[in-house]
């Protein structure tokens, strides 16, 4: 949403397709997975009282809309990405088939999750988790608003200590918030490492690619 209030901003989202853009060019195969807060959140207010499950449902279906206008940007950065869905909108973008998204992986074309998990009570963080798991991603990568993981709130607590890198077993026992603890569990369980850099950050994606270091990294 940029500086914006909610909603999507083009500016933002094109700085962000270039960046992906750079660490497609290095080689790498690159699934991603976008949440709906920009869209959700500016109608919670509203959505004060609902059921839980229609909550979701609604969130869900803003992360299908930021699909859209993610795959729309790299259509104009001369990207070509495929929009997998959990829930079926078969009009408007492809239901998640794990098989297509390795093979469109494969062909180098930029796959992006979008729904999460299809479920209600499950977070886009979980639904990374899961399918850098069903993809045997590498690594996965959590690109927030803040440089990686402190010790405490950095915007509250200014003395907050950052850390370069951490374990799994430092992250539990300091409770560290690095992401929900369902998504958390996936990543310590599978041995898969978490990478959490500032989204806003030019070249933040780059350098983790190229080992430099960059926000936290979490691993065994």
């Amino acid at each position: 949403m940029g500086k914006d209030a909610f909603g999507v901003n083009p500016e933002t989202v094109t700085r962000i397709v270039r960046e992906v853009k750079v660490a497609k060019d290095m080689g790498a195969e690159i699934a991603i997975v976008v949440g709906g807060g920009n869209i959700f959140r500016g109608v919670a207010l509203g959505a004060a009282g609902m059921d839980r499950a229609t909550a979701d449902y609604m969130g869900m279906l803003a992360t299908v809309m930021n699909a859209l206008a993610l795959q729309d940007a790299m259509k104009h950065e001369g990207i070509v990405s495929r929009v997998q869905s959990a829930i079926n909108i078969d009009q408007i973008v492809e239901p998640y088939i794990r098989g297509k998204a390795i093979k469109y992986l494969e062909e180098k074309r930029i796959v992006i999750f979008a729904a999460g998990t299809g479920n209600p009570f499950f977070t886009t963080d979980t639904a990374a988790a899961l399918r850098a798991m069903e993809i045997n991603a590498q690594i996965m990568i959590k690109a927030t608003k803040v440089d990686g993981i402190y010790s405490d709130d950095p915007v509250k607590n200014p003395s907050a200590t950052k850390y370069t890198n951490v374990s799994f077993d430092e992250v539990i026992q300091k409770n560290l918030k690095v992401m929900d603890a369902t998504a958390f569990t996936l990543c310590r369980d599978q041995k898969l490492p978490i990478s959490v850099i500032d989204i806003f950050k030019e070249n933040a994606l780059k350098n983790v690619l190229l080992g430099i270091k960059e926000g936290t990294l979490v691993n065994i």
